[in-house]
């Protein structure tokens, strides 16, 4: 899978899909960067569709991208796929609620925490 390394190749790649509905699986709304105990991610509904982590890229940046002051796990953070967390992201289809989500996992000393938040078409950025 080639990766996604622009806002409009993003956009290109979720264009064109349903309009997300009211989803009733385990992962409900995510709207925010949130810690996915794997219970909730429900395999057989999702298909990865994109990946915006570069294999030529050894070490990504872990540089942010807030220009309106927001914080990493605010909901009204931009998606900025040159950046952390995203440049290290998945993105996925859920077939139930047609919904587009994005998933890393976060590598801090002992902990390792998967993370998943909603990709929301309005919220991706340069």
């Amino acid at each position: 899978m080639k990766p996604i390394k622009t806002a409009d190749e993003l956009r290109t790649a979720i264009a064109g899909a349903a309009l997300p509905r009211p989803c009733s699986c385990a992962l409900g709304p995510c709207a925010g960067w949130e810690s996915l105990a794997e219970y909730r991610w429900e395999a057989g509904q999702m298909t990865q569709v994109a990946t915006l982590r570069d294999p030529e890229e050894d070490e990504p940046t872990l540089e942010e991208f807030h220009p309106e002051g927001t914080r990493y796990d605010s909901p009204q953070a931009p998606v900025a796929p040159a950046f952390f967390p995203y440049n290290r992201c998945d993105v996925w289809h859920c077939s139930r609620c047609d919904r587009h989500l994005m998933r890393y996992t976060e590598f801090g000393g002992y902990n390792v925490d998967p993370r998943v938040r909603e990709l929301a078409p309005d919220k991706i950025a340069e």
